[in-house]
């Protein structure tokens, strides 16, 4: 497995340097990105009121929570009129054509789901968008809460002012070596957890992070997902920064296959990434946010570790993008178990099934190489523990007791 950035990328020819795309191929491309990157959708799926709910259902976990939502920052008609509206007829490469076609379909569909949000019609869409739940992905979910140990396994954690500290350093070294970068990490009132959206960092005020997990989510977060968006908005292809269709699968599959490769998959994380199939499978099954929750718990999750995985779940009217982490991985876990390459999946945002399609760019000599990799990349252990994990023959024996 080969994961240096070297000549893998090929190299900066004189096609980049003349501007290898027509001037409406580009047109089109920074077109697209701009308005995907005028809108925040993770944050518009998330609940403002996350954490005051958890203490009410936690009381009494027989009444589902009640979610509250930000104001949409777009009008969903509007950003239809502007998707609907992108010059793509004019892009003459055919190979950036259907990249951009595609990502402009799944736009609409996630314009459908922001019109949709908190209703009952919300479900379906997320189906459409993430992909089903299939039976043999649940099996291997069952199968890891069954034999992974449970309990409260991780004690010491660290707050949100300690854990954005350890962000804006880690983001400091990648600006140590691209100064342009764009990006940064701060505390929000209004977001649950740790998430990225954009360029940012975005740390809820409320958030703990597990003292064995910091490296783990700092390399999930920032070395992946801003990593990639740094290289991404770097290309000619500004979509490859802001991010192609159905990139998220992947995009999590790179970030958990990171926290292997650092040595910080624990147990309770491998748990919750399981956790979150099967709180999936029962919402699609109809099961409310209180019976997701005794399913979790009858699994052996915590009652708050529950609580979390479910409002992810249910949040928005039923936002099934968690099913995806655990698929992700697996699906690049085979990927370099058949001798494939990580290497062009840090210049951006895409899909494995795009993969060949990035490649023949990249061959052409229309992409650039990507101006920062992974940290942890630099480890000798880490391309040992990305082909053990490759090759092995249970997923529990990639947990770093």
């Amino acid at each position: 497995m080969n994961t240096a950035s070297g000549d893998a990328v090929g190299p900066e020819t004189d096609a980049i340097e003349a501007g290898g795309f027509s001037a409406a191929d580009l047109a089109a491309d920074h077109a697209m990105a701009a308005l995907a990157g005028s809108v925040r959708f993770l944050l518009e799926m998330t609940p403002v009121n996350a954490d005051e709910a958890r203490a009410t259902f936690l009381a009494d976990p027989a009444l589902d929570p009640v979610f509250e939502y930000r104001r949409l920052d777009v009008d969903p008609d509007v950003l239809d009129a502007q998707v609907a509206a992108l010059p793509l007829d004019a892009v003459t490469d055919a190979t950036l054509a259907a990249l951009l076609k595609n990502r402009q379909r799944e736009m609409t569909l996630r314009v459908e789901m922001l019109r949709a949000r908190n209703t009952p019609e919300f479900l379906q869409l997320s189906i459409a968008q993430y992909g089903p739940v299939l039976p043999a992905l649940v099996d291997t979910a069952e199968d890891l809460l069954g034999r992974l140990p449970h309990g409260k396994l991780e004690r010491d954690s660290v707050g949100a002012e300690e854990f954005l500290a350890a962000a804006k350093a880690e983001i400091a070294h990648y600006r140590s070596i691209e100064p342009d970068a764009e990006l940064h990490a701060e505390i929000r009132d209004d977001v649950s957890g740790v998430l990225v959206e954009g360029n940012t960092l975005l740390v809820s005020r409320n958030a703990a992070v597990a003292g064995p997990r910091v490296n783990a989510l700092l390399q999930h977060e920032v070395g992946t997902h801003l990593v990639t968006h740094v290289n991404g908005s770097a290309q000619p292809i500004r979509m490859l920064g802001a991010g192609l269709a159905h990139y998220d699968e992947t995009q999590e599959g790179l970030a958990v296959l990171a926290e292997i490769a650092c040595g910080g998959l624990t147990a309770a994380r491998l748990r919750q990434l399981a956790a979150r199939v099967v709180a999936v499978h029962a919402l699609v099954g109809g099961a409310s946010f209180a019976e997701t929750h005794r399913v979790l718990t009858g699994h052996g999750l915590p009652a708050g570790s529950a609580y979390s995985v479910a409002m992810r779940v249910h949040r928005a009217g039923g936002f099934t993008k968690d099913a995806i982490y655990l698929r992700g991985l697996l699906a690049l876990l085979e990927h370099v178990a058949h001798d494939g390459s990580l290497d062009l999946l840090f210049l951006g945002k895409f899909s494995l099934e795009d993969l060949p399609l990035v490649q023949d760019l990249a061959e052409r000599g229309l992409l650039a190489q990507p101006r920062i990799m992974p940290r942890y990349l630099a480890e000798p252990a880490s391309a040992d523990r990305i082909r053990e994990a490759a090759h092995a023959a249970d997923l529990v024996s990639l947990v770093n007791a």
